[in-house]
């Protein structure tokens, strides 16, 4: 680790930027880098692509707008037979894979493509071949070389010249990201504190929520909420059954807060519920939520991340070691949370590696 805190290869990449000079100060000061007049990657059209599932998609637009002040372009794409089945090897006739239009555009690429996820990785090195420089983020699981750069979470194995790693998903996230939020949804911030929001996703393979993690968490929450009364919020996902939205409803709800789990409760309070809560319970099945909270200064908690297997385990494992989140009991901490966000310092390695 640099002793400004980057890592050496971020330290080694930056200062490989063509068109920066880099100048690091003597008071604990981040790097502060000037644009020289050196040319730098032409930025000017970007383009993002994925599945179309909203944790991908969050994550290649956060690093889009951190590329280029440019409005990204976005394609949800999915990739015909027999293409899909190989993606992102290339095929005879792959340019047909994702329908007319795509193949169409492939013949005015732009600047930059972001995309994210194993099918969104044919197209980007489509887009790479027709001259765009190309970021893949999560591991495309072939060489990496058919990118400009990829972006990898650290529990994955992926490494190369080209390859960025990150403690966990990637994400908008950040000190003026919570201030607007604070400001768009003002009345959260009357909810009684100390304000205690849940974050529920959804069942999956490395971490089976069912009706016993349900009731473990109900009983823990429970807990607190007699140890220092407040208010408790819960927020769903996409992805949480709908057997888990009635027990959420139904066995807290004499606990005052509020609840959002669709668009039948109105507008989206997730933004709001981030930036005012004062501690924030998480599911163990979800790195783009527990990424998003670790870059808060909330009291982070896991509710039950014993459940998680796999990648999940050896993420929530990570976060856990540095300190960043607990496993969920019945504690009160007044131990200052440091945020997490290494969206900047992304983006910069992504700009050295593509300039």
């Amino acid at each position: 680790m640099h002793p400004v805190g980057l890592p050496a290869a971020s330290v080694v990449r930056i200062l490989q930027l063509p068109s920066w000079r880099v100048h690091c100060e003597a008071h604990n000061d981040p790097f502060r880098i000037w644009n020289n007049s050196v040319r730098m990657p032409n930025t000017s059209s970007i383009w993002v692509v994925t599945d179309g599932r909203a944790g991908n998609e969050r994550q290649a637009l956060a690093l889009a707008h951190a590329l280029s002040d440019a409005t990204p372009r976005v394609w949800r794409i999915n990739a015909r037979a027999p293409w899909r089945w190989l993606s992102p090897r290339r095929m005879p006739g792959s340019t047909n894979a994702f329908g007319d239009e795509f193949r169409r555009a492939l013949r005015n690429p732009p600047n930059i493509v972001v995309g994210c996820g194993r099918q969104a990785a044919l197209a980007t090195r489509l887009l790479r071949d027709a001259g765009a420089r190309s970021v893949q983020i999560l591991d495309p699981r072939i060489d990496p070389r058919h990118w400009d750069a990829v972006v990898v979470p650290e529990h994955d194995s992926l490494r190369g010249d080209n390859v960025i790693t990150t403690q966990g998903s990637l994400h908008a996230v950040d000190a003026d990201w919570l201030e607007r939020a604070r400001a768009q949804q003002p009345l959260l911030g009357e909810l009684a504190s100390p304000r205690t929001l849940l974050l529920v996703g959804g069942p999956i393979a490395n971490a089976p929520l069912d009706a016993a993690w349900w009731r473990t968490t109900a009983e823990q929450l429970r807990v607190l909420h007699q140890h220092e009364s407040g208010s408790l919020s819960i927020c769903g996902s996409q992805r949480t059954p709908e057997w888990l939205v009635r027990a959420a409803r139904d066995d807290l709800r004499d606990i005052p807060g509020t609840r959002w789990f669709n668009a039948d409760d109105g507008e989206n309070l997730y933004a709001g519920l981030l930036a005012w809560a004062d501690r924030i319970i998480v599911s163990p099945d979800s790195v783009n939520m527990l990424s998003e909270v670790t870059a808060t200064t909330a009291d982070v908690r896991i509710a039950s991340p014993e459940l998680a297997r796999g990648r999940h385990a050896a993420f929530l494992q990570q976060i856990i070691a540095r300190g960043r989140a607990t496993a969920m009991d019945d504690s009160i901490s007044d131990i200052p949370a440091i945020p997490l966000a290494e969206l900047q310092r992304v983006a910069l390695e992504v700009r050295a590696l593509i300039a």
